[in-house]
């Protein structure tokens, strides 16, 4: 039997930098991926549905370039089929490229489901297609998977093609006339808004009284009211009641509703995918689906660690490959912890919302004497330049005693590569004295930042 330094459960992004950076690090490493590299956020989200918004973008441009001096002459048409071709396009070349990552670093990849067995007398052993790996330390990396609400018809309608979920949305080919989205989350929101953008007629049911989770409420007003402005129905504070075979029933300010539709895209969120992979013969300390966690990726048993989703702190790629860095440095004794409060949060609609760190009120939870200083985005010249009636704006938040900027929030354009900015300013605890030093190249939407600064 081949023993190994580290056993890694799940290819996605925590799971696969894990194996890179442990390999990196002189570990003999073993990758179990049941499906294809990259897990959810390569082949089922990030990336394709961002390759989606980037095509509706050019789409949008097109129709809407008369406000900036360009017509276009005859019809701009939308071919839905070549843009889900590219998309396969894009996964397979990134997953390709994973795949080479792990095969230069010697990794050995297991495509096959791989089931936990429990301790072991060289340390822990996963079984994949009938054979056992042992290794000294294990790393659970399995993931997400998409919440189903206990509503009557859902189940039904997964099984027949007419509910889908952020998996099956991306392979469709065919555009349908009318989608009612069931979830105003992020997910839902990027996918909504893509379809929205090349001409379906889309519905959002959302309970809450507002969409976007807990974003800022400002700024979902703003996200609100382009959408809208594009067409978009939202049914806020709405519960669904039932999913028949061509329609939603649903409950509106206590009233029982229907809207007939073609499809219905499931987005009710997503919980940690822990059952069914044997982590039981491990006792392991549990939130309910989730694997509990301290600041080194650490569980309660010594050498199990848990990264990415299957933890339920923060259910973001990026949060997923920071996880791995701290988790293979505490493997190698490298000083290195998890921070939760500097990890940036992006949603990649029209206008894109990005946020880091606190919100006032947050930080006003936390003890903190703060300031927030909001300004609009036309305070940058080339965001007036390039933005043809946009409303977008930035807050940041000042601790007043420690002089440090501990939140930025902003909705507009380029925020989602502007927030890097203020990620570094947050981490570092630059002081705002410190911060009015920076030199930001001009003209670019970035400087909004700087002014916010100087109204501090």
């Amino acid at each position: 039997m081949e023993l190994f330094d580290v056993l890694v459960l799940g290819g996605g992004p925590g799971g696969y930098l894990c194996a890179e950076r442990a390999a990196q690090n002189g570990m003999k490493v073993a990758l179990f991926e049941k499906k294809a590299l990259g897990g959810t956020c390569l082949n089922e989200g990030c990336i394709p549905t961002k390759t989606l918004l980037n095509s509706s973008k050019m789409y949008r441009h097109a129709k809407e370039s008369e406000a900036f001096g360009v017509t276009v002459e005859g019809t701009v048409k939308y071919d839905h089929a070549k843009v889900i071709d590219r998309k396969d396009k894009v996964v397979k070349t990134l997953v390709s490229g994973v795949g080479a990552t792990m095969k230069a670093n010697k990794v050995t990849v297991i495509t096959a489901v791989g089931t936990v067995k429990g301790r072991s007398a060289n340390g822990y052993s996963i079984e994949a297609d009938g054979q056992v790996y042992e290794g000294k330390r294990l790393v659970i990396a399995s993931g997400s998977e998409t919440v189903v609400p206990p509503v009557p018809g859902l189940k039904e309608g997964l099984e027949d093609g007419f509910v889908l979920t952020n998996r099956e949305v991306l392979d469709e080919k065919t555009l349908p006339k009318t989608l009612v989205v069931i979830g105003g989350g992020v997910i839902g929101l990027e996918m909504a808004y893509y379809f929205a953008s090349v001409g379906v007629e889309v519905t959002v049911i959302e309970m809450m009284p507002k969409i976007a989770g807990a974003t800022d409420p400002e700024i979902c007003k703003v996200l609100t009211d382009a959408f809208v402005k594009k067409g978009m129905i939202f049914k806020l504070s709405s519960k669904v009641l039932e999913v028949k075979a061509d329609s939603v029933i649903y409950e509106e300010n206590g009233e029982k509703k229907e809207i007939k539709c073609d499809k219905v895209l499931l987005s009710a969120g997503r919980k940690p995918s822990t059952a069914g992979i044997g982590i039981e013969t491990l006792g392991l300390e549990m939130d309910r689906a989730a694997i509990k966690t301290d600041r080194h990726l650490c569980t309660n048993v010594s050498g199990v660690y848990a990264i990415g989703d299957c933890n339920g702190k923060l259910m973001l790629a990026h949060t997923a490959y920071r996880e791995a860095e701290v988790a293979v440095n505490h493997m190698i004794g490298k000083p290195d912890e998890m921070r939760y409060d500097v990890v940036p949060s992006v949603i990649y609609t029209d206008p894109e919302v990005a946020s880091v760190g606190l919100s006032k009120e947050a930080a006003e939870e936390k003890g903190m004497t703060v300031k927030e200083v909001k300004l609009p985005m036309s305070y940058a010249g080339r965001y007036l330049a390039e933005t043809e009636g946009g409303k977008g704006f930035i807050k940041i938040v000042v601790d007043t005693d420690k002089k440090r900027l501990v939140g930025c929030h902003m909705v507009g354009s380029y925020a989602s590569e502007i927030i890097m900015t203020a990620t570094m300013m947050v981490d570092t605890e630059l002081t705002p004295s410190r911060l009015e030093k920076l030199v930001f190249p001009h003209p670019t939407v970035a400087e909004i930042i700087r002014e916010a600064i100087f109204h501090i």
